[in-house]
């Protein structure tokens, strides 16, 4: 009943505090990202003068100094900054007139900041950014509002805002002698009121001479197709990733999600996030498809920021083989609550060649047993279609319309524990706090013992499982995770995709309870449907 063992692709190694191993063989930079405790304006709806807004910025700009020498200090070549963490949020469109600064396009002239300071006006926070980058020698990527007036140098039919400028939630990128190399204007808002969606998708890309290059998003922009899938179907593999997320379990937690889009997607992701416990925000990482190095605050921990160095496998494809000469430096040892997991990205061979369950492999999923078996819930704001895990071990179909997903599985029980599990599948637009349109297969675990708690939010679990979850999918894009108790991510042992949309995620031996092994499919050409 319960599928045959195969060969293991992965293997997983969660290092234990006081170590930081390479990532593979090959050319590497080291990364640096910092999640940040933002100091907060305590009003933001109220304007402020100029000089309180950049007295009120300093107190966070002087924590970005103390990081930025702590990450030089570790060989750190390119260091990234939260979103929101130098101004912080919920402003007005009026009240964050004092915050803002207008940033001159690097793609149409070159300007150092730190050493040219008087060539603009009100650009103090550019030119404290421009001088820590000089001054620690590395690659700085930060977040902080822009102001351009109408109308747009880079656009100049679009329409203006009524108040006749434009307010960008804006990246910007400072190599390491301080010039301005990349400005991006966020293009997927958040129920952001201060700020305008620009009136077409930047896409964004600086180089660096150590990894290559870069792509620039921000928050919300990575589950859009631009300009994120743009970026990486242009070849760009490495993406600078300033967040204010807040998790949202059992799909989308913050490390969840950025290690699933690493995979999936086959990138690297340097993912700094602010840390918020009232607004549930934490989680960031270093993120590449063969390693991953995080950090997930837990629940009565201290909320204070965190710095995390790592060293990364160089992905460009344009400046892997050139041989460059890299410094041995020692990384810092491993702090309580960061993790690290290592293993292989997706397999290339087919599920054809010895993947498969006991009798051969059918030549579709199996059928979807009788509709009585299943239940719907909410999950995240959508039905999905359920089926409980009532055995140890079984195998399981569940399907939402034509969208079908499968699992076979072992429960692995702890002690004296009981948990509910349901698989859980739904293809359809999400449309609360953001539209888009999803294929999902979802193997969870339920809140309570009654099936009216499956999909909601769990972080603890303790029974363990041994699963295959596949589904046959209507996009190339979909990103698997496996999450475990108290936000731990697991790799997973086998990943494969064939030409026909099939996709199947194995995994085995698990280090901690199940909370969520997710197959989260985007269907990007329907979201304008």
């Amino acid at each position: 009943m319960y599928l045959v063992l195969f060969s293991i692709v992965l293997v997983l190694v969660v290092t234990s505090a006081g170590g930081q191993t390479e990532a593979g063989v090959g050319p590497s930079y080291i990364a640096a990202v910092y999640e940040h405790r933002v100091f907060l304006n305590p009003d933001p709806q109220v304007a402020l003068s100029r000089s309180d807004a950049l007295q009120h910025m300093q107190r966070n700009l002087d924590v970005y100094e103390r990081q930025a020498a702590r990450a030089a200090k570790q060989g750190a070549q390119i260091l990234v900054f939260p979103e929101h963490g130098i101004h912080g949020f919920n402003f007005t469109r009026s009240s964050i007139s004092s915050y803002i600064e207008t940033i001159p396009d690097p793609q149409q002239e070159t300007w150092n900041p730190c050493t040219e300071p008087g060539r603009y006006n009100n650009t103090e926070v550019l030119q404290t950014l421009s001088c820590m980058a000089r001054r620690y020698g590395l690659y700085l990527v930060a977040n902080m509002p822009d102001m351009q007036p109408c109308p747009l140098t880079t656009d100049p039919s679009s329409s203006c805002p009524p108040d006749g400028r434009w307010q960008f939630n804006t990246n910007v990128v400072f190599r390491s002698d301080g010039l301005l190399v990349a400005r991006y204007h966020k293009n997927n808002p958040y129920f952001e009121n201060a700020f305008d969606k620009p009136p077409q998708p930047e896409i964004i890309i600086f180089d660096t001479p150590f990894a290559g290059r870069f792509g620039v998003l921000i928050c919300f922009d990575l589950l859009f197709q631009e300009p994120t899938i743009t970026l990486v179907d242009r070849g760009v593999r490495q993406l600078v990733y300033p967040t204010a997320w807040m998790n949202q379990i059992p799909l989308l937690a913050a490390v969840q999600f950025q290690r699933a889009f690493s995979l999936g997607a086959n990138v690297t992701i340097l993912a700094a996030n602010i840390r918020s416990d009232p607004l549930g925000m934490t989680g960031s990482g270093i993120f590449s498809p063969v390693s991953a190095f995080y950090h997930h605050a837990r629940q009565g921990e201290p909320e204070e920021g965190r710095l995390l160095v790592a060293r990364v496998p160089v992905l460009d494809p344009l400046w892997v083989g050139q041989s460059v000469a890299t410094e041995e430096v020692e990384l810092e040892g491993q702090q309580e609550g960061e993790r690290e997991v290592k293993g292989e990205a997706w397999s290339s061979t087919s599920l054809d060649s010895g993947y498969c369950m006991e009798g051969g492999c059918p030549d579709s999923l199996p059928p979807v047993p009788p509709s009585s078996a299943t239940f719907t819930s909410s999950m995240m704001h959508d039905l999905f279609m359920f089926v409980l895990l009532n055995d140890t071990e079984a195998e399981l179909d569940v399907c939402d319309g034509s969208f079908c997903c499968h699992l076979q599985y072992r429960q692995l029980p702890q002690g004296n524990s009981r948990e509910l599990y349901a698989l859980g599948a739904f293809a359809g637009t999400h449309t609360i706090n953001g539209r888009y349109t999803l294929q999902v297969c979802a193997l969870v675990r339920c809140a309570g013992l009654e099936a009216r708690s499956c999909g909601q939010e769990v972080e603890e679990a303790e029974t363990k499982m041994d699963f295959l979850l596949e589904g046959k999918f209507g996009t190339r894009h979909v990103f698997p995770s496996v999450l475990a108790s108290r936000l731990i991510l697991e790799q997973p042992e086998h990943l494969e995709k064939t030409a026909d949309g099939r996709v199947a995620m194995k995994h085995s031996n698990m280090t901690a309870g199940l909370i969520t092994a997710c197959l989260y499919g985007r269907m990007y050409h329907l979201d304008h449907d």
